[in-house]
């Protein structure tokens, strides 16, 4: 992907709707309309973090790269270089996806 053009202020994130299956376990294949939108993200830019009470600035806990989960109604769709995007504060964000425990899981 090339460099985006959008670089979020404070605690804010910006986030890529990862696409959930459109198929079931069963091999039922759900319509476009029927679906929801999906609440797991990879992070594509991040702030520089939260100004503390002293001046300090807290950085986040979340980098470029990272997936994550956010809540059903969190953060504002924007779209940038025509690409559908979400700009969300961090405390919106309820976790960060571990890859690696999210494989041993798949395995098992």
């Amino acid at each position: 992907m090339a460099k985006l053009k959008f670089r979020p202020l404070h605690d804010r994130v910006v986030v890529r709707r990862i696409d959930a299956e459109a198929k079931t376990t069963g091999g039922i294949i759900i319509p476009d309309t029927a679906q929801e939108k999906p609440m797991e993200g990879e992070v594509v830019a991040a702030g520089p973090g939260a100004r503390a009470e002293d001046g300090s600035i807290r950085p986040l806990d979340v980098k470029a790269g990272d997936r994550v989960l956010f809540g059903k109604w969190s953060g504002t769709e924007i779209k940038i270089d025509g690409e559908d995007l979400m700009i969300m504060k961090e405390s919106d964000l309820l976790g960060i996806v571990d890859d690696k425990s999210h494989s041993k899981r798949k395995a098992a």
